[in-house]
This record gives C-alpha cells, sequence and structure tokens, in this order.
C-alpha cells in the first residue's frame, strides 16, 4: 500500500504538472520549458488522476481488481465530477456505465466495436504496479483486467501492462538500464511492444524531444503513441522524479498523461521527499483516500 500511495502522489503531481502546459503560444511554451520557469500554481489534476484514485480505492478494499465494481467506481467519480478533461469517447462510456449498461457492452462497442487504444487505460495504472510489485505475473494479470472496463482495444491493454510494470520494477529497485527491457519482454506483442523494444536500443543521452519523433509523446491520444516514450523517460530519471518531469514535458504532446505515466513510475520508488515545495503547494491535494 505504501508504495501505491507513493505512485498515485506521483500520477498526481505529474498530471496537474503536464496540465498547466497547455493552452500557450509555441514559441512562449519552448522559451519557458527550456528555462524550466515553473508554472504559478494551483495546479489542477485531471482524468488521470480522478481515475487513478478510483482504482487504487478499488484495490484497497478488494485487494484485487474487481471489474465490476471498477466499472462503478469510475462512472460514480465521472458523475461527481464531469470536468476534469476526459476524452471524448469516455464521456459516452462513463455516462452509459452510470446509467446501467454493462461495461463489457459499452466498451467493446467504441470505434465500431475495435475497442478504444487510448492512453487512458495507462495513465491510471502505476499505483496498480506498485501494489502488485512483489509478484510481475500478477501485474500483468490486474493491469490487464483493469484495461479493459474502459478500453478494449489489445493495444490499450498492452500499453496498462507496460505502466503497471514498470512501476513494478522501479519498486522493486531494478537498474535503469534494466527497466526498459524487462518491460518490453512482459508487453503483449503489438505496437506498444514494438516501440518498447525500439527504445531499449536508444542511449538516455539522448534528447526526449528525438525520442518523441521516432516514437510519439501522445499527440495522436493513443497508447502506442505514449506509453513508450512516457516509460523512456522515467527510466531516464528513475530516481529523480522532478527531473522525470521535466524531461517528460519538454517534447509537449498530450503532456498531462505523459507526465501523470512517468509521475506514477518513479513516485513508486522515490515518493515525493526530493520535490521542491513550490511543487508541492502548487499541486492540487488528493482526496482522502
Amino acid at each position: 500500500m505504501a508504495a501505491a500511495t507513493r505512485s498515485l502522489r506521483g500520477v498526481a503531481l505529474g498530471d496537474a504538472f503536464g496540465e498547466t502546459w497547455f493552452f500557450r503560444p509555441a514559441e512562449q511554451l519552448r522559451w519557458q520549458l527550456d528555462e524550466r520557469l515553473v508554472p504559478q500554481g494551483p495546479w489542477q489534476w485531471t482524468d488521470d488522476t480522478a481515475m487513478a484514485v478510483s482504482l487504487y480505492r478499488a484495490l484497497r478494499e478488494h485487494g484485487r481488481v474487481v471489474q465490476d465494481d471498477l466499472a462503478d467506481r469510475f462512472a460514480a467519480a465521472y458523475t461527481a465530477d464531469p470536468y476534469r478533461n476526459y476524452g471524448p469517447s469516455m464521456h459516452g462510456v462513463l455516462k452509459a456505465i452510470g446509467e446501467g449498461e454493462p461495461w463489457e457492452s459499452v466498451t467493446a462497442a467504441q470505434f465500431d466495436g475495435q475497442g478504444s487504444w487510448g492512453n487512458g487505460a495507462a495513465m491510471r495504472v502505476a499505483p496498480l504496479g506498485a501494489w502488485f510489485a512483489a509478484d510481475l505475473d500478477r501485474v500483468v494479470t490486474e493491469a490487464s483486467r483493469s484495461a479493459v472496463v474502459t478500453h478494449a482495444h489489445p493495444e490499450a491493454t498492452a500499453g496498462a501492462v507496460a505502466v503497471a510494470v514498470a512501476a513494478a520494477l522501479a519498486v522493486r529497485g531494478a537498474p535503469a538500464e534494466e527497466l526498459l527491457p524487462q518491460v518490453a519482454a512482459r508487453t503483449p506483442d503489438g505496437e506498444v511492444a514494438a516501440r518498447l523494444r525500439l527504445l531499449t536500443q536508444r542511449p538516455f543521452a539522448r534528447d526526449p524531444r528525438w525520442i518523441a519523433g521516432e516514437v510519439g509523446s501522445g499527440a495522436l491520444i493513443s497508447a502506442p503513441d505514449t506509453v513508450p516514450y512516457a516509460v523512456w523517460c522515467a527510466a531516464r530519471h528513475l530516481d529523480d522524479l522532478t527531473e522525470a518531469l521535466w524531461a517528460t514535458v519538454s517534447a509537449g504532446g498530450d503532456m498531462d498523461t505523459t507526465c501523470a505515466i512517468a509521475g506514477g513510475i518513479v513516485a513508486a520508488r522515490t515518493g515525493l521527499d526530493a520535490v521542491p515545495d513550490e511543487w508541492l503547494k502548487a499541486c492540487e491535494p488528493l482526496p482522502a483516500l
């Protein structure tokens, strides 16, 4: 539970930090990032954190993913606060579940029956990986079960598995250079896994913007376009949460989500103790857990 709590706090911090950089002129954004000008608070977190909180609470109550319960929690959190920048498809999914439709049929019907391959299952799952860190097989199983409640496409599941395994390995003390190969080895085969394998060959000396040019940084809001980059950034700064978030945000893209993912992975290992007080005061507090 302690590791999962650390990870959840990292998700919230990364989510809120990344969200602050949207809606700025491109030249201003680039200059402020290059100069590392910390945005003024308050920083508000988004659906990434809202859904991670629901997942965390479900694990505290059941010790495992109970899919019907998790779907109900997601829907209830959405109904209570729908203005957290949920993705367009999630508005329909969570409304339908909240109105009593079975989550299996709702999620399977998305995108002409293919299911969503968005990054929403990955953005919330790092605390789950930290929770089950002692058993990597269990991490894969539980992450998969958590993903399909809202995202039925196999790539979305693969993205969730990759992030959860990365968080588990961070808790277990895996060396930074071993994290990506181990994550890639446990990620179901497909585009997410292929891009992770590609990044195992990219040294951490590379600029994150260069990496984003190869695999994306979330501009397409898909798991393949988001997860490999965020995991690489986390591995690059596996013992320094602040540096991990600066690196992750530097490439733009879906910044709240890439930073939520990286933050959840790194904080599972480091906690928030070394994060500047200025950041912690700016970040919106989590609700009671």
